[in-house]
């Protein structure tokens, strides 16, 4: 099986390759299958018919990916049509003790360690290097149809996402 690589990422210094690209803007996402903080297995299905910000990052126990979770947690107050899934490779129970250290209750923690093909599928699965296996710093934001109306690859992972934009997408400010 040969590999496409688009991206790479920075870190610590060095560049490293990605497998695959971000789905296209305009594109039907392609389903996910993710663990929640409750060890149940879920999918794009799970929130049918709303329209849904994907926070993918490294771990959650690295500074700049804990405080873009903590930033889409403050800026989904009130937006109760707008899943904010974040997304990483954590176990369940690291988003799980996150998300209740910090008293965040607008953003969904998934993690892909039962499912293999999310990094792929996304284009986000790091294929070299200390962080092999992991996935890149990305936003995509999904329409209530899930079709793909915005994304973001964060080159250097110690970079935060482009709020604005996300938010943007969906007709929606961060008042920013």
């Amino acid at each position: 099986m040969s590999e496409t690589i688009v991206a790479k990422v920075i870190y610590d210094r060095g560049d490293y390759r990605t497998a695959g690209e971000l789905p296209a803007v305009g594109s039907k996402a392609p389903d996910i299958m993710l663990v929640n903080t409750k060890l149940q297995n879920v999918s794009l299905a799970n929130w049918s018919g709303m329209r849904k910000i994907m926070n993918i990052f490294v771990s959650i126990d690295t500074s700049i990916c804990a405080k873009s979770v903590v930033e889409f947690n403050k800026l989904g107050e009130g937006l109760d049509d707008v899943a904010m899934l974040m997304i990483s490779y954590d176990l369940p129970f690291a988003h799980s003790r996150f998300l209740k250290e910090n008293k965040l209750d607008n953003v969904v923690g998934l993690s892909a360690i039962r499912h293999a093909g999310f990094g792929e599928n996304y284009g986000v699965q790091i294929v070299e290097g200390p962080l092999a296996g992991m996935f890149s710093r990305a936003v995509v934001v999904l329409d209530e149809n899930n079709t793909v109306v915005h994304r973001e690859h964060i080159e250097d992972i110690s970079k935060e996402p482009d709020y604005e934009a996300a938010f943007r997408s969906l007709g929606l400010s961060t008042g920013e």
